[in-house]
């Protein structure tokens, strides 16, 4: 399984409405080992993050009023990439994974810019 981030509007009645991915753009976050090995790593949490690590215990839903905190988040997991790449060999940095990594949290990031831009918010699952 693979870790999904997608955009969602809350409708009228209150129901999470999942809007389509646009073309051109990939919803895919990581993953599944990495709830723990990355974004809900020792590494994430010593940064002070505090949207990232709850993918550790399951899903993480950001709420619309929360998107702009939530991509500073981003920018600050952006900024120490080296140091939150899970590492194949902990005595040797695989630059694979640092760009595999700054991959994902790009399509993350997208997600959140699109999330602002309609207003909605940031689901990843």
């Amino acid at each position: 399984m693979s870790l999904l981030a997608d955009v969602f509007v809350i409708a009228d009645d209150g129901e999470m409405n999942l809007l389509d991915v646009p073309d051109g753009c990939s919803d895919m976050a990581g993953f599944e080992s990495w709830r723990k090995a990355v974004w809900g790593s020792t590494a994430v949490r010593s940064l002070g993050a505090r949207f990232f690590p709850d993918l550790a215990e399951g899903d993480l839903t950001v709420a619309p009023e929360q998107v702009s905190d939530f991509l500073v988040e981003c920018a600050l997991i952006r900024r120490n990439l080296e140091a939150v790449a899970p590492r194949r060999d902990h005595a040797v940095q695989d630059d694979g994974y640092v760009r595999q990594v700054s991959e994902r949290l790009a399509n993350i990031e997208d997600a959140a810019e699109r999330a602002r831009k309609s207003g909605g918010g940031v689901i990843i699952w």
